[in-house]
């Protein structure tokens, strides 16, 4: 046995326990998915897809993959779905892979407008490297003005349009989107990773009617394992027939070797647990949940990008503060609340010191807090950002690490923020995780 790692893990799991996640990308799976995630299907190699596979042995793991294809399928309302993508960055790299050329023009919201890196972003990226990149932002109140996106798609005539964000709080107009494709030939792609079981649960629009590519993480709101899926709808196989053949193809051997089973198998379980009626319930108290929480952090005189949320996450600009997402990152993190450091709409500071969090209630309502809780949350927060408002960035950069690393040295000893730490663990012991 392995003692040093078999002691990381209990003190990770100690970790998770004692603190509160507010990382809208996070979220605790079910036993069942644990489970299956340490099986002997990690044992097995599985080149190729059900039944027609490139090594023996796979009658079962066929099966497998058969049923969590059938659930994806039935649960999306999608008529092809590969559940082989190790992640969402690659699954979107088969979309792109499989539909465009090199150099063709892909369409995606900026980063610091709520987007993500595979959407385009220049530079450093492979889908800003190898496809030509052109991206859509938000206004001055942080919300996509689709307007402003069709003038833009009619200027560049991007060959795919994507839509998708990781820190974007408002629900998506898929009419409109498609609307905006059509008029200049697109192919419209939904990356839906974030807002994936709140779809399923109906607390957000589907996508599936509109576009012509889902991708999705199953993780985050959907609550299952790390991985992906891609799905082709009915629109995008009147416009391709031969699309599922290109995605599978791009998938394997394009980009990947085998798949992981013992992954495919938790995919499988995540979705038959999201088909359940109280995955609706819990869906529902997410949204509820995110905007007790967002009014709450307002109420305290904080601004969210936006104004609010409509959906699991919110983002909290700290620029009237004259403060960088980092210090109050880490003096939530002494407090006991994890969240992440974030980007604002226009932010004028560097990814690294951006001027936000970014706030998620997934994991919190997995564990069965409710409004109050919330409340409560929100209140320790608002406490939280006051107590390090002192901590000002210096202009000069050669300054920044050192103050920094001294800091975080000042904030684990603040009393304040381990006074509510211990109110943070009392309150998560009433919510233990499963």
């Amino acid at each position: 046995m392995d003692t040093q790692i078999s002691e990381l893990i209990k003190a990770e799991t100690t970790r998770q326990q004692n603190t509160i996640s507010l990382i809208p990308s996070e979220n605790y799976t079910s036993l069942a998915v644990r489970d299956a995630l340490g099986s002997g299907l990690t044992n097995k190699y599985s080149e190729g897809y059900p039944h027609k596979r490139y090594y023996q042995g796979n009658t079962i793991i066929d099966q497998i993959e058969d049923l969590a294809i059938d659930r994806a399928k039935k649960l999306f309302g999608v008529p092809h779905t590969n559940v082989q993508p190790y992640s969402g960055s690659p699954a979107n790299s088969a979309v792109y892979f499989a539909l465009l050329n090199a150099g063709d023009t892909i369409m995606g919201l900026k980063l610091s407008g709520g987007g993500h890196l595979t959407h385009g972003h220049p530079n450093v990226t492979f889908s800003g490297k190898y496809f030509h990149s052109v991206q859509y932002d938000v206004d001055k109140n942080g919300l996509i003005d689709l307007d402003e996106v069709a003038k833009l798609s009619k200027l560049s005539r991007p060959k795919i349009i994507v839509v998708g964000t990781t820190a974007y709080p408002r629900i998506f107009d898929w009419e409109a989107w498609r609307k905006i494709a059509d008029e200049v030939g697109a192919l419209l792609l939904a990356d839906i990773s974030h807002i994936a079981g709140l779809v399923v649960a109906g607390v957000h629009p589907s996508p599936v009617p509109f576009v012509d590519v889902v991708m999705t993480t199953t993780h985050k709101t959907l609550r299952g394992p790390r991985g992906a899926m891609i799905m082709v709808t009915e629109r995008g196989l009147a416009k391709d027939p031969l699309m599922r053949e290109k995605i599978d193809k791009a998938v394997f051997p394009g980009l990947q070797g085998g798949p992981h089973d013992n992954t495919t198998a938790a995919i499988a379980i995540a979705l038959h647990e999201a088909s359940q009626p109280e995955f609706k319930t819990y869906a529902k108290q997410i949204v509820i949940n995110a905007n007790v929480l967002a009014q709450t952090v307002m109420e305290h005189g904080f601004t969210l990008t936006t104004g609010g949320t409509d959906n699991h996450l919110m983002v909290i600009d700290l620029r009237p503060q004259n403060l960088v997402g980092n210090v109050v990152a880490e003096a939530l993190e002494v407090a006991g609340i994890v969240v992440n450091k974030n980007s604002v709409p226009h932010d004028t500071s560097p990814p690294y010191y951006p001027s936000g969090i970014r706030l998620g209630t997934p994991a919190i309502t997995t564990r069965g807090m409710k409004e109050k809780e919330m409340a409560m949350i929100g209140n320790w927060i608002s406490v939280v950002i006051k107590e390090v408002s002192h901590y000002q960035l210096p202009v000069n950069k050669e300054e920044r690490k050192n103050f920094l690393v001294k800091t975080k040295k000042e904030l684990v000893g603040n009393e304040m923020l381990l006074s509510i730490n211990h109110d943070v663990q009392v309150l998560c012991a009433t919510f233990p995780v499963s």
